[in-house]
């Protein structure tokens, strides 16, 4: 039976994991769920795997019918969920209240399942895969601690490769490029200190909310006027907290959070080093003083690898055609954790369409929205590219 017969034959048992998934959402570092049902899976098929690397996370490793070659390689999927109440009437729709699959985890930890599967009953291919079942993607950097607790020197790889649904890709089509992909991410604080008092005599005050105001404003000017027009980055304020609901008082204090978004190490450090400074000179230029503080952890850009990215884009032409391949997409501002493995060893990452003609369609809603679902039609594709990416990789000698 050829590879593609074998995984739709096996469609509807993964599509049940999906939804089983989709049920139960868990959020960064309490994906149990997910890790019982794949450890459960994994045992059934006689995979061996370790648990509780970053908390939940799971790595198992298939080895090929031969290892002359020496090599491994490594697949990642992403397992946790979003705080997110979901919309729609969905029959697998989330039992539990306030979180839901918003961004499609359960459908790669489903479709890297169903890689497992077949490639522990068809080991095509010489060397040895690790399948990485990832916690903590949304904003928790689980990558960054798999790698940590040492992800790279107890499962050494040649290099490794994720995928991500995409909504705004139509089922069928697949999209990638060399370079940045995704944006790097880093998170802000910024706490304005003036002197509250009566809303009747500003005069007596040193108003921060009139500080925060012009804060704002003021670091929507970076971008425009200290990155070069033909790099990108993206600086929003997300929120801006002061006072206490009483209408009659000027706060002491006011807190803004932002995130910051960029491509290039040197544009993502003298932003940094710009939004540090601007806080400062603000808050002087008003006679207050502010605080801004960059969260650790902050997401790296997703730089996929020039000889990886060509590889894969021959493997997506093999699977979905030369005309459903886009290798020049512009890059997201949104980021992902994979690329902290990037920047360990090579490897790509790509966007798999799951968009349908239906512009109603929960497959079309963007992510990390309510009405928002996995597509199970592009399950069989994913398995596949899966499959098809470990036997192209290291291919029988």
């Amino acid at each position: 039976m050829s590879i593609r017969n074998s995984i739709h034959a096996i469609k509807d048992e993964i599509s049940t994991y999906r939804r089983l998934l989709h049920e139960n959402p868990q959020t960064a570092y309490e994906e149990t769920f997910a890790a019982e049902l794949i450890a459960s899976k994994l045992t059934e098929w006689g995979v061996d795997f370790e648990r509780g690397i970053a908390v939940t996370g799971i790595v198992a490793t298939i080895e090929g019918q031969t290892n002359k070659s020496g090599r491994t390689i490594g697949l990642r999927a992403d397992m946790d969920a979003l705080d997110i109440i979901e919309e729609g009437n969905k029959a697998h729709i989330s039992k539990t209240s306030g979180k839901m699959h918003g961004c499609g985890h359960d459908g790669h930890t489903a479709c890297l399942l169903g890689a497992a599967k077949y490639l522990s009953e068809n080991r095509n291919f010489d060397g040895k895969v690790h399948l990485i079942f990832q916690p903590a993607e949304e904003g928790y950097g689980g990558a960054h601690k798999m790698i940590e607790e040492g992800l790279f020197e107890r499962f050494p790889m040649d290099s490794v490769y994720g995928l991500h649904n995409w909504p705004k890709l139509p089922k069928g089509e697949i999209a990638l490029r060399s370079g940045p992909i995704m944006a790097a991410a880093d998170r802000f604080d910024i706490r304005i200190t003036g002197a509250g008092g009566h809303a009747a005599m500003p005069h007596r005050t040193n108003d921060p909310i009139i500080v925060g105001t012009h804060l704002v404003q003021a670091l929507q000017t970076l971008v425009s006027r200290s990155v070069d027009p033909l790099d990108s980055a993206v600086i929003s304020i997300t929120n801006f907290n002061a006072g206490t609901g009483a209408f009659n008082v000027i706060p002491d204090t006011a807190e803004l959070n932002g995130t910051l978004r960029s491509f290039l190490p040197e544009t993502r450090a003298a932003l940094i080093k710009r939004i540090e400074e601007m806080t400062h000179s603000v808050a002087a230029l008003y006679g207050a003083k502010a605080e801004c503080v960059f969260m650790e952890g902050g997401y790296n850009p997703t730089v996929n690898t020039h000889d990886e990215t060509a590889f894969c884009a021959d493997i997506a032409r093999e699977l979905v055609g030369q005309d459903n391949v886009d290798t020049e997409i512009n890059p997201s501002m949104g980021a992902e954790d994979f690329g902290a493995m990037l920047q360990k060893v090579p490897g790509c990452y790509i966007w798999m369409g799951q968009g349908e003609a239906d512009e109603n369609s929960h497959h079309n809603q963007g992510l990390h929205t309510p009405l928002y679902d996995f597509n199970d039609e592009i399950i069989p594709q994913a398995v596949e590219y899966w499959v098809r990416v470990v036997e192209g990789q290291l291919p029988v000698q």
